[in-house]
């Protein structure tokens, strides 16, 4: 175990009220079971933050900061190193990266360029941090293997000043048939709304030109200079971990996000969280070796299609409504007997801790340090699928309005304060891989995200893409520099998650207020999600009068043939049984509130109530 796996972890974060839920029994008593080997017991501070702390190891490092609007150099006076370098809490500000950026200057990348992760990282002190451990020894054969791109690595050489390439592929712009590209997009002055977008003082038509970010350009564009990504750049080949200028804001973003604390950490782009999870998995397991990925006893569909065909077993861990029990993860670790399961001890969790698909459960800051210190006991590698984590919604209340939310925060950083801490921002060993999507917070057809994780893995992952995918297209690199870089900023992208954030409460309360009135009680039941777009249903088998006559697959699936009969499409929660193979211990319908209007929503679950009751013979 890593001598940095309990180190003390300081979260001074206002966390939202569904986030901040006292230590359920459950991880009460997975703190006395971590504190009996070596744990210290995971506490609620009385000021909201979380702290965690190795027994009888205090060390000491400190980064605070006299105000979070401070510039990068006035938070560099205030980096105290005492002792050991454990504590490991800082953050950064919107400032203080419009500052460093100030002093760097304007980014020149070109085609193909290489971008240097650590040149766009804001925390004046992060080369003091500790290193993430290597992961060597859990990489799969075929990861190992690896080599770099020959030619994607000569790309390195374009930057020298009078170099005639004659060595990659590239070709001529010229012959590039798209002259610009242009969107209508909203600014954020006024709303987010599509009415917003089409009117003059809150939405603004964008563009990037083939050559904008040429000398010639800047000198005939009224003195402004050029700009620093253009089609040339954007639509010919380029790096497989992406382009400098979408890295230089995903870092950043992701810096101010999760504030992750070791020096050597990077990030990359990716196709979308989907191919990332294909790539992770072909990263590090092996069906040679017979590994098995740990996820929650649900889980989401797709990733365990994932798995399946490349011979990866799938072992699901106890839930509750906060989602994974770390108790039922460390009991299931600690009996694993080779031999009787027939396959090595797992060394890798694939978890959704915001709004989990299918269920709807969000880990509370506790339970997601709990989970961490269980992996870090058992050397375990976690794979943090986030494509929800900003939709972090407040508690459903049935006793008002479906569409009164509470305001929306008013500055980016309470918004930032609102959210529950990530596994990154306490993830001291480099032990997590994060996976963050444009997919469910902006546009699903980009086919475009991104990974934070250690050098080591980022670097195994783009030498996989580099003879995969190549990296996402330029067309989505282009458009979505245009709107979260040029239009929106750091400032303006923030607002626009708040903007999502309202918008889903309101559609979860709509769902939620029609499951209350045209659902049979004592039949169905469901806890309010926390987070994401799905909402998770029980339907009690046992009060089926066919209970003990019919199994808990058909009668899952009459209700599901009575549904689609009456017009309304549910999903099966046997889909999502990440042990197929065994018996369903329940029955469960997962719905979702991303997409249909109000009305439709209260027709759909008033159909789904009606299959219900016909099933029962209600």
């Amino acid at each position: 175990m890593s001598h940095r796996a309990v180190t003390t972890l300081l979260f001074r974060r206002c966390l939202s009220t569904p986030a901040t839920a006292l230590l359920t029994s459950s991880s009460a008593r997975t703190s006395r079971k971590l504190s009996q080997r070596g744990f210290a017991s995971l506490q609620q501070k009385s000021s909201g933050s979380w702290q965690t702390a190795a027994a009888g190891r205090p060390r000491c490092f400190s980064v605070t900061s006299t105000s979070r609007s401070s510039s990068s150099a006035a938070a560099a006076t205030e980096v105290q190193y005492e002792s050991e370098p454990a504590d490991r809490q800082y953050s950064i500000t919107i400032g203080d990266i419009e500052a460093r950026r100030k002093r760097d200057g304007r980014l020149v990348a070109g085609t193909a360029a290489m971008a240097d992760i650590d040149s766009f990282k804001t925390f004046p002190a992060w080369r003091q941090l500790p290193k993430a451990r290597r992961w060597d020894h859990i990489l799969s054969k075929e990861s190992a293997a690896r080599e770099p791109c020959v030619l994607k690595q000569a790309a390195r050489h374009l930057k020298k000043p009078g170099l005639i390439s004659l060595g990659g592929g590239l070709p001529s712009p010229e012959h590039f048939p798209i002259l610009n590209m242009s969107m209508r997009v909203p600014t954020g002055q006024t709303e987010f709304t599509e009415a917003a977008a089409a009117s003059e003082d809150g939405g603004a038509t964008v563009s990037m030109g083939k050559y904008d970010a040429s000398q010639a350009l800047g000198a005939t564009s009224g003195g402004s200079g050029p700009a620093e990504y253009d089609l040339s750049i954007a639509l010919n080949y380029g790096q497989s971990k992406g382009s400098a200028q979408m890295l230089r804001w995903v870092t950043e973003h992701t810096e101010l996000v999760c504030h992750p604390p070791y020096s050597d950490w990077s990030t990359c782009l990716t196709v979308g969280s989907t191919g990332a999870l294909e790539q992770a998995l072909r990263i590090f397991c092996d069906r040679e070796r017979g590994d098995t990925m740990l996820t929650e006893t649900y889980s989401f569909s797709t990733a365990l299609e994932t798995a399946a065909p490349l011979g990866i077993k799938v072992l699901g861990v106890e839930m509750d409504d906060q989602g994974m029990l770390p108790e039922s993860l460390d009991d299931l670790l600690s009996g694993w007997d080779v031999k009787a399961r027939g396959s090595p001890k797992p060394h890798l969790l694939y978890t959704v801790p915001s709004g989990q698909n299918p269920t709807g459960a969000t880990q509370g800051a506790a339970r997601r340090k709990a989970i961490y210190d269980v992996c870090s006991l058992h050397d375990v590698y976690i794979l943090e699928d986030e494509p929800y984590y900003f939709i972090q919604m407040p508690p459903y209340q049935r006793d008002r309005p479906a569409t009164s939310t509470p305001a929306p925060a008013q500055t980016s950083d309470e918004f930032l304060q609102s959210l529950i801490p990530t596994f990154v921002s306490f993830d001291v060993d480099g032990r997590v891989m994060r996976m963050d999507s444009f997919s469910k917070v902006l546009v699903p057809g980009s086919r475009m995200g991104w990974l934070t994780a250690s050098e080591q893995i980022i670097e195994r992952f783009v030498r996989h893409a580099e003879a995969c995918n190549q990296g996402p297209s330029g067309f989505s690199q282009a458009a979505l520099y245009e709107i979260v870089e040029k239009t929106w900023g750091h400032e303006g992208y923030l607002k626009w998650l708040a903007h999502i954030r309202e918008s889903y409460t309101q559609r979860r309360n709509i769902l939620l207020d029609a499951c209350e009135d045209h659902l049979p009680a004592g039949i169905v039941s469901w806890t309010p999600p926390a987070a994401g777009m799905f909402h998770w249903m029980k339907v009690d088998h046992t009060k089926h009068p066919d209970h003990g006559k019919r199994s808990i697959l058909e009668l899952e699936e009459e209700i599901f043939d009575l549904c689609i009969e009456k017009g309304v499409l549910v999903a099966r929660g046997s889909w999502f049984a990440a042990q197929p193979d065994q018996p369903q211990t329940g029955m469960y319908f997962r719905a979702t509130f991303a997409a249909a209007s109000a009305s439709a929503m209260t027709e759909a679950i008033c159909r789904f109530g009606e299959a219900v009751r016909e099933s029962y013979r209600l």
